[in-house]
């Protein structure tokens, strides 16, 4: 047969220029193969069979009329969808192979097996249609794929059920609301060499943040087994984030983000052709293990990079790691289709107002808010319940559940993660979605009104109630530029990637003590000499929250590292000016194991705290933990635009103390570009400029503690509020006067806080004496950025980079 005419053909011998021949699966496969090969990137071998493969099985047992007759009955109401596709499948099912086809298969298979060394060669059999993975369209999941099929009779079989494939129910209503012709879309069907990931273990990739369209970091969801759990969200996997502009540094590990999923499942393969896999509960010691080391995150996020380049635009991906030998393939590659697509110069923010009580929390996917009564369906065959604008809740989801998940205002899943089918879809509907919760089906109730909010960074939360909440659409395409620097706060790395769109001029805050809270949530002292704990419940949770590294105290630099990394990444070059923890002795005590390492104090504000404990024998063994996490940000991880600043410096003398021991600790100033900042909330800060500037290299105005101390006001007495003010002009002396004395030394000088936000007049203020820059919240960078530039006298600088700024961004 004429190789051009051939209903087979194999991977290798296509590229993605033959869509139309072998579908977009198929004809991705096959540009990978014929493009990067050469770079290392593994896809394992195979063929496909071709669209007109399928068009002559049509053809040959006359199923045009069945089909098109059952789809005009469904357009008419004649006939509803379920057994309009339980009709056209069972016809597709019965029709017998044209006898060319059947042995072109057949023989195609039988050389894929010589190949390999096999007799009868366990295969994966995927549906590739020829309008899948377009850009506007991606069509994830909407085909079926079969895993671990062996012999020639059930390749065939396999085959046909991806012919049928095409009409589930969930595939035709895609279809209609896309506005594809069913008949002209046809399949191509893919045999490909399994990956023995049931052996090891798979996962899904992408070149981006799934939530937040960051196109700096590749994200990667890992689990044991076939990588079917991970796709359908049937388990809660691992997921790694990875920085993209420095993996071309062999030296460094850019892994920003590694969490370590329940992981209970696992897809093996079976003995049995009725059921070729099947599930199968992961032992302990899979649960607690990470199903990727770090090489491996590195070596897929720089195959990610490379497959991103190749087709120019940000991909998504499947991969799998075959355990009998350790390799490592790509399976699956296509274009990312939904935030992709998202207008980069805008940002939608919602605001949650009053909430009734948090009863459950899980992964965020969609960063919006839904509300309305709960529906809790556990089969697809239920749907005739569910209500229009209900919040959709189940275990999990896969493409059967895609018409009920149209009619939800949002979807609570028990189980899956970011790459998950429910999270995949919810996306590509615009829906808020929160999977991997645990027990939704059980804590969630029929009817009952819940608001369901993804607007909190990483954890979406189920509140009890409909609480107020809208949203507002921030535009940056026509911000002024200001030669004072614009910064941001940020607190929480769960959602530091969510701001990337800001054109800021960095961070001017990043706190580490919300890091430890919310986190770490366990005192270093703790960890440092976990056997001399007497708190029993405290050594279990830290036991638990540690599994998994050898030396407890690596729980905490690991991370807090990873954490302060994610905000580092979000803005890199930039700079990003950390804060050593700056908790009270009262907030240190609530931490895991901390009240034992703590003194009780009268008015911890004003006691150990900031500086004075960094060189204490009570914490120096604490502080040295925040340090090493520091030192493996720069050094190791390679986010060498990090300053690091100390709170609650008294003295020039408690300074040099604190330098001192940072040395030890291997943070020394100036090495290797390090620049180290001071806050300046006390008095003396003020007072003593000249000589706190001969030690750092930059001032960070902390208005509200300077204010406290400047006027000798409580700033939590609800009895002194209207006292407390930040304009009076004893502040505005002490602002002035340190301005002026820092730019004589040669140092820097930014404020963090809120007052230029709430009071244009006291930006205006901050503008007149010289400040560097000003750092606020994201909510109120833009009204801000204004008041700026129409405080600012003309100038000559780059839009957009302050020359303070541009000095000293990295190269």
């Amino acid at each position: 047969m004429n190789a051009a005419c051939s209903p087979v053909v194999w991977l290798a011998e296509v590229t993605r220029a033959d869509l139309a021949r072998v579908g977009g699966k198929n004809a991705s496969l096959g540009e990978l193969i014929a493009n990067l090969a050469p770079h290392g990137i593994k896809v394992p071998p195979g063929f496909a069979t071709t669209a007109q493969a399928y068009r002559d099985f049509i053809e040959a047992n006359r199923l045009d009329k069945v089909i098109t007759g059952a789809l005009d009955d469904l357009e008419a109401g004649r006939r509803p969808l379920a057994e309009t596709g339980a009709l056209i499948r069972a016809a597709i099912l019965r029709g017998e192979w044209p006898a060319a086809i059947a042995d072109a298969i057949q023989v195609a298979y039988a050389e894929l097996s010589r190949q390999s060394g096999h007799e009868t060669l366990s295969v994966a059999v995927r549906s590739s249609a020829t309008a899948e993975d377009l850009p506007e369209a991606s069509f994830a999941g909407q085909f079926e794929t079969f895993l671990n099929v062996c012999g020639g009779a059930a390749v065939l079989h396999a085959c046909r059920r991806c012919y049928a494939s095409l009409y589930t129910d969930r595939a035709i209503s895609y279809r209609q609301a896309k506005g594809f012709d069913a008949l002209a879309v046809a399949v191509s069907v893919g045999v490909q060499q399994m990956v023995r990931a049931d052996l090891g273990g798979a996962g899904v990739m992408f070149s981006l943040d799934t939530e937040t369209g960051f196109e700096r970091v590749v994200l990667i969801d890992a689990a044991w087994g076939l990588g079917e759990n991970v796709v359908q969200g049937a388990v809660d996997p691992d997921e790694y984030e990875v920085f993209k502009p420095l993996l071309d540094n062999s030296s460094l590990t850019p892994i920003v983000g590694k969490k370590r999923g329940a992981k209970t499942v696992k897809m093996v393969c079976a003995r049995s052709r009725m059921q070729p896999t099947r599930n199968v509960r992961t032992s302990l010691a899979e649960r607690r293990a990470y199903v990727l080391q770090d090489h491996e995150i590195l070596k897929l996020s720089r195959w990610a990079c490379l497959i991103e380049a190749h087709y120019g635009c940000p991909m998504d991906m499947e991969w799998a790691k075959d355990g009998a030998t350790g390799e490592i393939f790509i399976v699956q590659a296509r274009p990312e289709t939904v935030q992709s697509r998202r207008d980069a110069g805008a940002l939608k923010t919602w605001r949650l107002g009053k909430t009734g009580p948090r009863l459950l929390a899980g992964v965020s996917v969609g960063e919006a808010i839904g509300a309305g009564p709960v529906c809790v369906i556990e089969q697809p065959r239920d749907m005739a319940r569910f209500v229009d604008g209900a919040v959709l809740v189940t275990q999990t989801t896969d493409p059967d559940w895609v018409p009920i998940m149209r009619r939800a205002s949002a979807i609570v899943t028990d189980h899956g993660g970011r790459t998950s089918h429910a999270a995949i879809v919810s996306r590509e509907l615009g829906l808020p979605a929160i999977v991997g919760t645990g027990n939704a089906t059980r804590v969630l109730r029929n009817r009952q009104p819940v608001t369901v909010s993804c607007a909190q960074g990483e954890e979406g939360v189920v509140y009890d109630g409909i609480a107020e909440f809208h949203a507002d659409e921030i535009d940056f395409s026509d911000l002024p530029s200001t030669r004072t620097g614009i910064m941001l706060n940020l607190a929480n790395p769960a959602a530091a990637f969510r701001w990337w769109r800001i054109p800021a001029d960095g961070v001017g805050l990043a706190r580490m003590e919300f890091v430890i809270g919310s986190q770490i949530r366990v005192h270093p002292m703790a960890l440092v000499h976990y056997d001399k704990l007497k708190d029993e419940q405290a050594k279990r949770i830290i036991r638990d929250l540690s599994a998994g590294y050898d030396d407890r105290t690596e729980y905490f630099v690991d991370q807090l590292s990873r954490a302060l990394g994610r905000i580092a990444a979000a803005h890199f070059p930039h700079p990003v000016i950390v804060r050593m923890s700056d908790f009270k002795t009262n907030e240190y005590a609530n931490l895991v194991g901390g009240a034992q390492f703590e003194p009780r104090e009268a008015n911890p504000m004003l006691g150990f705290r900031g500086a004075s404990r960094y060189y204490s024998p009570l914490y120096r063994e604490g502080f040295a933990l925040e340090c090493r996490a520091i030192r493996r940000l720069r050094e190791a991880m390679g986010f060498t635009n990090v300053i690091v600043m100390i709170p609650f410096c008294r003295t020039p003398e408690e300074a040099d103390r604190v330098l001192a021991v940072m040395k030890e600790n291997g943070l020394e100033r100036g090495r290797d570009g390090l620049e180290i900042y001071v806050m300046c909330e006390i008095p003396s800060n003020v007072v003593l400029a000249r000589q706190f500037a001969q030690r750092f290299d930059g001032f960070s105005i902390g208005s509200n503690d300077l204010t406290q101390l400047t006027l000798g006001v409580d700033r939590d007495s609800a009895q002194l509020s209207g006292l407390f003010d930040e304009q009076n002009d004893a502040l505005k002396w002490m602002v002035r006067r340190v301005i002026e004395e820092a730019h004589r030394s040669g140092a820097k000088v930014g404020l963090c806080g809120e007052a230029p936000a709430h009071h244009p007049e006291f930006a205006a203020f901050l503008v007149e004496c010289g400040i560097d820059s000003i750092s606020v919240s994201p909510d109120s960078f833009v009204a801000v950025k204004r008041c700026v530039a129409a405080s600012e006298p003309a100038h000559d600088a780059e839009p957009g980079m302050p020359a303070s700024l541009a000095e000293r961004l990295p190269l």
